[in-house]
């Protein structure tokens, strides 16, 4: 019996062993900022409404110096329309129907996911990289891909994203049987911005601490 109990504790031991990437260092991200925009079918700026939405964690996973991925989990709860200050009545309207359950049900589904799984170089681009990924919202997975400035400096990340969209009706954010939803376009865009560290608000480059 006693040899059998050992036999399992050396098992479960070489399986955490070998389930370790040798060299694996895990950064945090620090700095984040996500803006969204939504549109109506005519779309023009009275049209148009936008908003933030908040990371509640993020990091990079590195093997030595090599960035092997990134997982970032959203807060869907903190999703807001109009400024962050705005008590406007409309936004804090719109802002109480993107939570409810005709679109993000966020008391359902509080969180939504990034999980980035390829960085490729772009060449004569506005953004230097294409960055690849799986995005879950409301428990749908979709793989996506967008343009973005990506920066990495031994274990320092900087990406900046381009605004991208993402089709609502992928994720199941619509009205339930409401003809309000045929008035309503079917992307969203987004676009993002964050770092394992504070930064240079002119130059996008991590800020040097002081010695």
């Amino acid at each position: 019996m006693k040899r059998l109990l050992l036999f399992a504790m050396m098992c479960v031991s070489m399986s955490f062993v070998f389930g370790q990437k040798k060299g694996d260092k895990v950064v945090k991200v620090t700095s984040s900022e996500i803006r969204w925009w939504g549109y109506k079918v005519v779309k023009t700026v009275p049209t148009t409404h936008s908003g933030t939405i908040k990371l509640k964690s993020g990091k990079f996973t590195f093997d030595k110096t090599v960035l092997v991925d990134g997982e970032f989990v959203i807060d869907m709860k903190s999703i807001m329309a109009g400024d962050v200050s705005s008590q406007d009545e409309d936004m804090v309207k719109l802002t109480n129907d993107l939570k409810s359950s005709n679109f993000f049900d966020v008391k359902k589904f509080p969180l939504a996911k990034f999980h980035l799984t390829k960085i490729i170089p772009l060449a004569n681009s506005d953004y230097n990289s294409t960055v690849y990924g799986d995005v879950t919202i409301k428990g749908v997975r979709k793989t996506i891909t967008f343009p973005a400035n990506v920066y990495i400096t031994q274990f320092t990340v900087v990406i900046e994203s381009a605004k991208f969209s993402l089709n609502r009706r992928d994720f199941k954010v619509f009205y339930q049987s409401s003809l309000k939803d045929y008035f309503i376009k079917n992307e969203m865009d987004i676009q993002f911005k964050l770092s394992t560290a504070v930064l240079d608000n002119e130059n996008r480059t991590p800020v040097k601490k002081k010695k």
